[in-house]
């Protein structure tokens, strides 16, 4: 596995360094291919933050996690990311089984029980509306005036579909596709 350790506000010392290492390291054995890690530690008024992000695949797996020590903070994030892997792949397991995709990108490792609610996303409702080109600023007042969390415009900037949401920490982000 592949680290990329980041510390933000935060004197990032050799043992936790070491522990993160072997913490997460040990979610190298449910991929095929060398996964590549991005792991951010800091600090947010009185507690630590861990952020880790793993990318084998290509699959993403993401998770953010507070808490008032660092190293329980990388337990939680290690404990967080194994369910997201198992869940993942109890369902591509059931989707292989139906034939609807080959084995090719499932990752390997121990057949597990599901321990979640495995069944297949359910969409209750579909929607369609124009998309409109407009700047990001404009996306992001349009979206506040619905009370939306995210919106979906074209960008008169780069002509392409982009997203913006608002981000748990109050501030905005951009989606933009890449090809």
């Amino acid at each position: 596995m592949k680290f990329n350790i980041i510390a933000r506000k935060y004197d990032l010392q050799e043992n936790v360094r070491e522990y993160v290492i072997k913490k997460l390291g040990k979610l190298d054995k449910f991929f095929k291919d060398e996964p590549s890690t991005r792991v951010v530690i800091g600090n947010v008024k009185d507690n630590s933050y861990v952020e880790a992000q793993i990318n084998a695949g290509g699959m993403i797996y993401r998770a953010e996690v507070e808490d008032k020590e660092v190293l329980a903070a990388v337990d939680r994030i290690v404990d967080v990311i194994e369910r997201q892997i198992r869940k993942n792949k109890t369902r591509l397991a059931k989707r292989i089984k139906s034939g609807s995709i080959d084995d090719n990108r499932l990752i390997s490792g121990a057949s597990f029980v599901d321990e979640e609610d495995s069944s297949e996303f359910e969409i209750v409702k579909r929607k369609r509306f124009a998309v409109k080109p407009m700047l990001p600023e404009e996306a992001i007042l349009q979206m506040k005036l619905l009370g939306h969390d995210f919106f979906v415009f074209k960008n008169t900037q780069t002509s392409e579909m982009n997203v913006v949401y608002e981000r748990k920490d109050g501030k905005y982000a951009l989606i933009e596709s890449i090809e």
